[in-house]
């Protein structure tokens, strides 16, 4: 299962990581994917905000990691890209991610691939002209269960305008 939205401007990516938020029912695992500039931080910043996480929202490009309290539970942003080989993750301490309250975004997953707890939502970015397009993949019954309500939230505002 899988929906298609179109990001004319960088609102409207805002606005759709706050309509998955709003859906979000306990924890979830969201990978991000997409090339460099597509939107994957502006995107995990605007849910993680969404969330409650009041402080500062750090890049983990440099860190790798970076976690957060986001409505009584807690959040990982991780960003892969400096990774050369999932091997490297060992001393981050990963077993954290697998609290099932807990939200876990990671952006470039394929470079942890087999040391990140599986997604229950793929979330890819691309440039579409000007703008952006996204296109989120339920991964898992849970996931499934997400997009039903970020698709059916989507469509109620849509209406409202």
């Amino acid at each position: 299962m899988n929906h298609h939205w179109e990001l004319p401007e960088e609102s409207a990516t805002t606005a759709l990581a706050t309509q998955l938020a709003a859906v979000l029912d306990g924890g979830q695992v969201i990978y991000l994917h997409g090339d460099l500039g597509a939107g994957k931080t502006s995107f995990a910043r605007a849910l993680l905000r969404a969330l409650g996480v009041g402080e500062r929202i750090k890049s983990p490009t440099y860190s790798l990691v970076e976690s957060y309290r986001a409505g009584g539970r807690a959040a990982w942003h991780l960003d892969l890209y400096r990774i050369a080989d999932p091997g490297e993750l060992e001393w981050l301490g990963l077993d954290a991610l697998s609290d099932p309250q807990a939200v876990v975004l990671v952006e470039w997953p394929e470079r942890g691939a087999g040391a990140l707890p599986a997604a229950d939502l793929v979330v890819d970015l691309a440039y579409a002209g000007l703008g952006r397009q996204a296109t989120i993949q339920a991964c898992s019954p849970r996931g499934a269960s997400t997009l039903s309500r970020l698709t059916d939230r989507a469509a109620q505002v849509a209406s409202q305008v």
